[in-house]
């Protein structure tokens, strides 16, 4: 909605004007009076100042067919006096009511025209407000974030600029509301930051507004005590003061936090009291679209009144402009005639040369283009491909290696079978690692920030190599500077992928050596902390002429006696994810004398431990006698799936399509289903969405060895519930099922002990 309208002084105007009649009498003709001339255009701009004040009551009062009667008389006065500023403000106004009364096409033109005269009438104050006015169009009505934002930081600089407090709140709250509807939260908390330091002009739905948008991004940074008590001041403060809209806000995002931390019967209330809230604001809403809906009729006839009032000042400016320019064109014309003639027939023949030059050129872009294109959607589907065929064959092996190994009668092959598991744990890696290299190219990756502990991090790294470090009879050991803080805010699982390919390069190319990891301090202040790590080993070592090749994609250390080769994907994965951090792989070595990998990455240090994760509490007992639906088309993969639940105490019946699980949830009683996502006849998609027809509570978990990034909207959209990944950790595998089926458990107590007043 708008700010406010143009002040005007029209009280000191009437009474200077009254004292100015009441003295004219009494000069009489011995003086003569120092009358001042009132003009038309000083009448107009009293009227339209009175109008702006009429309109601005109306709006604000919800009476929008009244102010747009005002805002239709402003606009005609502003263009007949030929006031760039007024003009301005009559568009504007405008706008808003043509958004109130739903017709987003002239309310978008009215704010362009808006910005238009506000660049003319060269005021930074009217600029930013129609920077601010269409970047709330973009956002409420188009949803075009990007477009939003950008209109945001235009109207932000300018109110900067004029150094005016109370809009530049207004702007950043703004640009808040945006920031969270695009999901950026980096940008949502930059901006709430912002809008803290002009603190005392918030009124108070600003000041609630902002409460509940903290809560929302303490919630997404699963800080839920900051949280709760952030909703908990904003509720109550909106309830007292009578804000419905804000306490609305306030209960939802409140059930989302305990929701979160599996206060289940808690969140239930306060959704309870959301759903009440909103159904009476809905109420009020609706008695505001019905005023809106009853107006719509006058609307037509007020434009009529603005396009003539356009189209007349439009005529009489193109006339006295015609009239002042018609002898300087002449003038022009005559001068410059014969020059132009000659320089039209030079360029002609130069444009006739260039324009064959540019068809060529834009021949051979087009092919390019087309080229391109096409190698990034082969390279896309062959990625997509080698994930789901590669990994459903060792969702087996893996699955049943695991199987076996908890076997006693086959404790003698335990050697062979922890062999045959790391060897299909390797491959796994491997299809990992070229999925890495693609997401990392089309920055697919996430830049998560959270607090760790460097000292458990490495500690963790190195009791990944056990078997690798056993086998090659190699020694590890950690270095870290006392300097470093104990907790560090960063990315620790760059931080991990880094380390785990030089690292597991280290102990692949060393044989009985050792390796050292070492971190050393190189900045630390309060705000930030450098750290240098370096990876040493004292195995093989690397040529001169082959530092800058092993980096590069699919590259090898060439020894002919030495019999582990390699992918060469490891480098250049560490490579790439340390450039997102801007930072750099360095290398020491020769051949036969060893390696040293160096590279520094920048932490914030930090006093504040991380939450604790809440782990999930695995009890046999709770998944005994379940009944799970298996819908799965693969023999190998359907048994060692029916394996891993029935050795936990669960029943299985198995589908070996979508088809055949749709008719079986019509035969029998399910506590879960496992859905595969590619099957034949019939897939997990459309099963999900016929099963989901008749059965709405029963928790549906895809199980697949797609890339989940691909296709996770289209599993929810589909009415699956969680996402498994094959091949999958045991523990996670029965831990997710529990988590599910207890879920919906705890719906169907909620539902079965509500009560009805």
């Amino acid at each position: 909605v708008p700010t406010t309208y143009e002040p005007h002084h029209m009280k000191k105007l009437v009474t200077m004007l009254f004292f100015f009649l009441l003295g004219c009498p009494l000069l009489g003709a011995q003086q003569k009076p120092n009358k001042k001339i009132v003009t038309k255009k000083d009448e107009l701009r009293l009227e339209i100042k009175s109008l702006l004040d009429s309109s601005n009551v109306h709006y604000f009062k919800g009476n929008y067919v009244k102010s747009l009667k005002f805002n239709v008389d402003i606009l005609n006065k502003a263009l007949e006096l030929n006031d760039p500023k007024y003009i301005h403000q009559g568009y504007r106004f405008l706008g808003y009511d043509y958004l109130v009364l739903k017709d987003t096409a002239l309310a978008k033109e009215s704010f362009e025209k808006s910005k238009a005269y506000a660049k003319i009438s060269k005021n930074d104050t009217a600029i930013a407000q129609t920077n601010m006015d269409l970047a709330n169009l973009y956002s409420s009505i188009y949803k075009d974030w990007d477009q939003a934002l950008y209109y945001h930081d235009q109207s932000i600089k300018l109110f900067d600029k004029v150094k005016d407090s109370t809009e530049l709140s207004n702007a950043h709250y703004n640009t808040i509301i945006t920031a969270m509807n695009a999901d950026s939260i980096s940008k949502a908390i930059f901006h709430l930051k912002a809008c803290e330091r002009f603190k005392k002009f918030h009124n108070k739905s600003l000041e609630l507004g902002l409460n509940n948008y903290w809560g929302s991004v303490h919630i997404e940074q699963k800080e839920y005590k900051k949280a709760d008590a952030r909703l908990e001041r904003s509720i109550a403060e909106a309830i007292a003061e009578g804000f419905p809209i804000e306490l609305a806000d306030a209960y939802s995002e409140y059930s989302r936090s305990l929701f979160e931390q599996e206060r289940y019967k808690e969140a239930f209330d306060v959704r309870k009291k959301y759903e009440e809230t909103l159904i009476s604001n809905m109420e009020f809403q609706q008695n505001k679209e019905s005023e809106s809906v009853s107006a719509q009729f006058q609307v037509e006839e007020y434009k009529k009144d603005v396009e003539a009032a356009e189209l007349t000042n439009q005529l009489q400016a193109e006339i006295v402009e015609n009239k002042s320019k018609l002898n300087n064109i002449l003038t022009i014309i005559s001068v410059f005639g014969l020059l132009l003639f000659l320089w039209v027939l030079f360029a002609y023949r130069r444009r006739k040369e260039l324009v064959q030059q540019l068809k060529d050129k834009n021949k051979e872009y087009l092919v390019a283009k087309e080229r391109s294109e096409k190698l990034s959607k082969a390279k896309s589907n062959f990625f997509s491909t080698v994930s789901h065929e590669l990994r459903t064959p060792l969702y087996g092996v893996i699955g049943l290696s695991s199987l076996l190994l908890e076997d006693p009668s086959l404790k003698s092959h335990e050697k062979d079978l922890k062999s045959l598991k790391f060897s299909a744990n390797y491959l796994l890696a491997l299809i990992n690692d070229v999925l890495n290299i693609s997401k990392i190219e089309s920055y697919n990756l996430e830049d998560e920030q959270e607090v760790f502990n460097l000292h458990e991090l490495l500690e963790s790294i190195i009791s990944s190599f056990e078997y690798m470090r056993l086998q090659n009879n190699n020694s590890i050991s950690v270095d870290i500077s006392k300097g470093i803080p104990f907790w560090l805010k960063g990315n620790p699982v760059q931080l991990s992928q880094v380390l785990m390919n030089l690292v597991g390069n280290a102990c692949k190319f060393t044989e009985n050596g050792s390796i050292v990891i070492e971190a050393l301090e190189v900045n630390n202040t309060d705000t930030q902390t450098d750290i240098t790590f370096s990876v040493k080993d004292t195995g093989i070592g690397i040529s001169k002429e082959k530092h800058i090749a092993i980096f590069e994609e699919f590259s090898q250390v060439e020894n002919n006696n030495y019999t582990y080769q390699g992918t060469g994907l490891g480098l250049p994965i560490v490579k790439k994810l340390l450039a997102r951090s801007n930072s750099e792989i360095e290398l020491k070595s020769e051949l036969g004398k060893g390696s040293e990998f160096t590279f520094t990455l920048s932490f914030i240090p930090t006093e504040k431990e991380p939450l604790p994760k809440e782990l999930a509490i695995m009890d046999p007992i709770l998944l005994k006698n379940k009944k799970i639906l298996i819908a799965e088309d693969n023999r190998i993969n359907q048994i060692v799936t029916k394996k891993i639940l029935e050795n936990n105490g669960m029943t299985c019946v198995i589908a070996t399509n979508g088809k055949e699980a749709v008719l079986e949830m019509k035969n029998q009683k399910f506590d879960l289903i496992l859905m595969d996502l590619n099957m034949p006849v019939m897939d997990g998609f459309e099963a999900s969405r016929q099963i989901r027809l008749n059965h709405t509570k029963i928790p549906i978990v895809a199980l697949t060895a797609v890339e989940v990034e691909e296709v996770r909207n289209k599993i929810y959209i589909a009415g699956m519930n969680d996402i498994i990944v094959k091949p999958y950790d045991i523990n996670k595998f029965l831990q997710t099922i529990l988590k599910n089926i207890l879920i919906e458990a705890s719906k169907v107590s909620i539902s079965t002990n509500k009560k009805v007043v």
